[in-house]
């Protein structure tokens, strides 16, 4: 033993972090960098988290419903690893009623947030060797999970002219006999877009093509207010195979709640295999689900929130991402090339030829979180340098003044504004 260690207990352990930018990670850093005065208060517009601001909040079903399981002292115990079995089918029929094959509750494995069903995913996908293609820009736990497995990243990007659709041809290119999936994002983080049903097709039949599966993340599902409505790519199932990730998170507002699930959308058996469910399940016995009493709120929390709830949050996200596109137009150096449709953030792009002692993305998210205490997510963070990740689901109130900085910021730091002086 002592030999693994380097030679001793008293020798550090040597391991490797991957050294992967998380978006928590550097908000952190933002966050450190503001000085928060009495006519200044910080405003973070960084994190997906919309239960920072008063306008945003769960409905009281949801509460009602985790009150009633926890009181009931019914669910103090574990749970099965997969998940509550009433939990599962709750969440298998919440998702059939747009799909053409009707899942069942075998189908769903519960996890702790969407978080722990990209672990998941990938961990029961890696082998020796594997690849995966993830799109550029997009959620960097991808990537970090990935490295931890030993699996190699490939990234395509997404086209900002064209609703930051997939480059399929990329696709092609990057794919071979050893890429284990492709991830697709929709709606999409971090651009705001939302895909077509027949632009999803086409990924599911590039998919079968390649003779690989799709990681479809579902985290913002539903969450669309533009032209196109909001397609799940387990329709396409029967194409290829798809692993369907989600969470109460963002459509619910509970993200603390950490309630996800992976789901398995393949008509045609292929992620049946009795050896592949064996892998999930054994992996599920590792990392174990969400708190059980919460699991159990579930079926009374999909069955009872009314559509009024929903459309309420859709409508307060179509008028914040109205009012980010409509400021973003009044401010020098910056650009939004795809007025977002969904989810709750916008991609900008930085026009650094434009602006004064500013090097790039992540010294202008520290200097503007310093002069300004207003906390934006720089675009490598996502994977895409020089541009920032701007999140619009906050209070209107809040989202104007921040906006209203972010304008005097680029103002001050523009060649035109100092080309005046």
């Amino acid at each position: 033993m002592e030999g693994n260690l380097g030679g001793g207990v008293n020798n550090q352990i040597e391991v490797e972090t991957p050294n992967n930018i998380t978006i928590k990670g550097i908000l952190g850093l933002l966050m450190a960098n503001t000085e928060a005065t009495d006519i200044k208060k910080v405003i973070s517009l960084g994190m997906g988290d919309p239960t920072l601001y008063s306008c945003f909040h769960s409905p009281d079903v949801a509460h009602d419903a985790v009150i009633e399981s926890l009181t009931s002292h019914k669910f103090n115990g574990y749970s099965p690893t997969v998940g509550l079995p009433q939990t599962r089918k709750a969440i298998a029929d919440y998702l059939s009623r747009e799909l053409p094959e009707k899942l069942c509750a075998d189908d769903v494995y519960i996890t702790a947030g969407c978080t722990q069903a990209i672990e998941l995913a990938l961990s029961i996908l890696a082998r020796p060797g594997a690849n995966i293609l993830l799109p550029r820009p997009g959620f960097p736990i991808y990537a970090l999970c990935a490295a931890f497995r030993n699996i190699e990243v490939r990234y395509f990007d997404l086209i900002p002219g064209k609703g930051w659709e997939v480059d399929l041809n990329a696709v092609e290119a990057l794919a071979d006999h050893n890429t284990i999936g492709i991830v697709v994002i929709n709606p999409g983080n971090p651009c705001g877009n939302v895909y077509s049903y027949q632009h999803l097709q086409e990924i599911a039949e590039t998919a079968k093509k390649l003779r690989t599966i799709v990681i479809a993340d579902e985290v913002y599902g539903h969450l669309a207010f533009g032209a196109n409505p909001f397609v799940p790519m387990g329709i396409f199932g029967d194409i290829a195979p798809v692993l369907t990730l989600g969470s109460l998170s963002k459509r619910w507002l509970v993200p603390g709640w950490r309630l996800g699930w992976l789901v398995t959308n393949d008509p045609n058996g292929t992620l049946k295999n009795p050896k592949f469910v064996e892998r999930i399940k054994k992996y599920c016995d590792i990392c174990g689900g969400p708190a059980t009493f919460i699991q159990a709120a579930v079926p009374r929390i999909i069955q009872q929130t009314e559509d009024v709830f929903f459309r309420k949050t859709v409508n307060l996200l179509k008028w914040t991402a109205e009012i980010c596109c409509e400021k973003i137009k009044e401010i020098p150096c910056i650009s939004c090339p795809y007025k977002p449709e969904g989810s709750m953030a916008v991609m900008v792009k930085l026009h650094l030829p434009l602006m004064v002692d500013i090097s790039d993305d992540i010294d202008f998210c520290f200097k503007l979180a310093k002069e300004e205490s207003v906390i934006l997510l720089p675009g490598l963070a996502v994977g895409l340098k020089n541009w920032i990740r701007i999140t619009f689901a906050a209070d209107p109130v809040s989202l104007e003044e921040a906006l209203g900085r972010l304008k005097s910021f680029c103002q001050r730091h523009s060649y035109l504004q100092n080309d005046h002086h």
